[in-house]
């Protein structure tokens, strides 16, 4: 997916967010004719029937399935690391890359047990963007081409895409965001992230204060990500968008990937009906982000790692309502009595 030269290249992306299609209606009636076919009470197999009807809509196939499935993890580094906000240094982002490339991370463990793929994004992980506290994340050009640099890991036939992240620091960074987009005090979006004390918290709360007042009146979605984001961020913005263009449902992992998804809802706020948030995060703040957007998530397991792993469990759910679906015998097939028989 290539942008035009333009002078304003937020100019593209919102022509973009503009043409993104509605759903299905074809397919999903169909779904929903079979399913009323199928041996089962109406409505016995609850949230995957809504799954398998949402990827109906969503993908344009009235026989939703999903075999491509890929975790997409985009990892960078962030200047606001280094006033102390994580329990964790940045050298660690470099190391988990290497981790995820010998499958030693937890989400290459949940990737094979449900038979996903996996791709890591190296966005400049050795070149940490500038702390938001201080000055702007990205200028317009550079955000731009992050967002469309995300919209490629649609290559290669993707039917699912998990949206996934890695980045010491991002946690601030995201609460900047949300705070940015949908207001309240600094303490209402952050959390603990990678465990920090009452220490690292108060330092955390004081950079995304700073961020927001460096912020000022600013509200556009697309100019609070550029200026108090990050490129992760970004890039799973663009995915999201692209992934409306091209059909291809998403699921939204937890915190980080849900300030992603609020920047394309900031921009039109049925910019994530092809998506299903996978889990509620242990980070207050996402339960708040979600209320706020009127979204629920699929699971709530109490995690707060990140890499896409609440996402790629979900998938494992997501492709089992598919199958579901596609595999049961209708009344008919199978010689069972349906209730009007």
């Amino acid at each position: 997916m290539s942008f035009s030269e333009s002078a304003l290249p937020f100019e593209d992306i919102r022509n973009l967010v503009k043409s993104m299609p509605g759903p299905d209606e074809d397919a999903l009636q169909a779904v929903k004719a079979r399913d009323a076919q199928l041996t089962k009470p109406a409505g016995s197999l609850g949230k995957l029937e809504e799954l398998a009807e949402w990827l109906a809509a969503w993908s344009g196939k009235s026989s939703p399935k999903v075999t491509r499935p890929l975790v997409a993890i985009f990892a960078t580094s962030h200047g606001v690391a280094d006033k102390g906000v994580s329990a964790f240094p940045s050298s660690v982002n470099a190391q988990m890359v290497e981790n995820f490339a010998a499958g030693g991370a937890a989400i290459n463990q949940i990737c094979r047990s449900n038979d996903i793929g996996l791709k890591v994004f190296d966005l400049a992980v050795e070149i940490p963007t500038p702390s938001i506290t201080e000055e702007d994340a990205m200028d317009e050009a550079n955000c731009a081409a992050t967002m469309a640099y995300g919209m490629e890991a649609l290559a290669g036939g993707v039917d699912l895409i998990c949206l996934g992240e890695m980045g010491i620091g991002n946690t601030t960074v995201a609460a900047a965001v949300l705070n940015g987009l949908f207001g309240g005090q600094a303490a209402d979006w952050i959390g603990r992230g990678t465990g920090v004390d009452d220490a690292g918290l108060a330092r955390k709360r004081e950079a995304v204060e700073q961020a927001i007042a460096r912020l000022g009146n600013e509200k556009d979605p697309l100019e609070v990500l550029r200026k108090i984001g990050g490129r992760e961020i970004a890039a799973m913005a663009g995915l999201i968008v692209a992934a409306r263009l091209q059909r291809v449902p998403v699921l939204v992992d937890g915190f980080v990937t849900t300030a992603a998804a609020a920047v394309v809802y900031a921009m039109d706020p049925t910019g994530l009906d092809h998506c299903q948030f996978a889990h509620i995060s242990a980070e207050a703040g996402h339960r708040r982000a979600l209320e706020t957007m009127g979204k629920e998530a699929l699971l709530d397991f109490g995690m707060r790692l990140g890499e896409g792993t609440g996402a790629a469990l979900a998938a494992g759910i997501v492709k089992a309502a598919a199958e579901t679906h596609n595999g049961m015998a209708t009344f008919l097939q199978a010689g069972v009595s349906s209730k009007d028989a």
